[in-house]
């Protein structure tokens, strides 16, 4: 007989339940959202996705917000950021020779007022819409340019199976909504990156904006961390750090 479902028990039984020698019930786990900050969940998708004692390049360093609660013994940073001179489109290591890279670049385009003061202005680092252009586009083509450009030079000096941590956050540009995580997502995978995990961070506070007359949109008050990496052939799967 064709067509009949392999796994089918008598009525009344159902399947064997699968025992796991290992292991123990818990609830205390790494989650997919959070309201508990970058500072808080980026320690968690490390310790998911990256082996201690590995090099990381951070390549938008800024602050260090991130790093704030990861043991410095933990991995080996190499901190970089724009304002250093150290761009994340040309980075100074050789390729293949980094085992993580994150990516944490102004996301938005003139943000204005405080709706986003807790981020830079993209214009301030990038001069997207001034002279001397350091990107072809404006607005947030300029943006979406930006991590196209780093995601290459990612690739580049990443190791096979290299992990990629990229934060990013929707916006809206001349009143369209642009969904930036789906498009870094469609751009990396055609680079060949493999799309792993997503985590969404809410703000806590009520992000407001400095001139409403009628709104259109949802408000943002949610980003993104993405994970990806590198996979060079066509085969294998990700492997969880041991």
């Amino acid at each position: 007989m064709t067509g009949v479902a392999a796994n089918i028990f008598p009525v009344g039984q159902s399947a064997p339940k699968r025992i796991v020698k290992n292991g123990k019930a818990t609830n205390d786990l790494i989650f997919s959202a959070t309201d508990q900050g970058n500072d808080k969940i980026f320690p968690e998708i490390l310790k998911l996705y990256v082996r201690r004692g590995s090099v990381v390049a951070d390549v938008t360093y800024g602050k260090g917000v991130f790093w704030r609660q990861v043991p410095k013994r933990d991995y080996q940073v190499l901190a970089t950021d724009i304002q250093d001179g150290v761009d994340c489109r040309d980075l100074p290591y050789a390729d293949e020779s980094i085992d993580c890279v994150v990516l944490d670049p102004p996301y938005m385009h003139s943000p204005g007022g405080t709706a986003h003061e807790v981020h830079a202005a993209f214009e301030r680092h990038y001069r997207n819409n001034g002279t001397g252009n350091l990107t072809n586009g404006k607005y947030h083509e300029a943006v979406l340019e930006l991590y196209v450009d780093a995601g290459r030079e990612a690739w580049r000096v990443l190791r096979e199976r290299g992990v990629l941590v990229v934060k990013c956050q929707d916006e809206v540009c001349s009143n369209r909504q642009r969904f930036t995580h789906v498009e870094i997502m469609t751009a990396y995978e055609d680079m060949g990156f493999v799309s792993e995990d997503l985590f969404v961070v809410m703000r806590k506070n009520r992000p407001g904006v400095s001139r409403a007359v009628r709104q259109v949109h949802a408000r943002k008050n949610h980003s993104y961390f993405l994970v990806f990496w590198k996979r060079s052939n066509s085969k294998g799967t990700w492997e969880p750090p041991a």
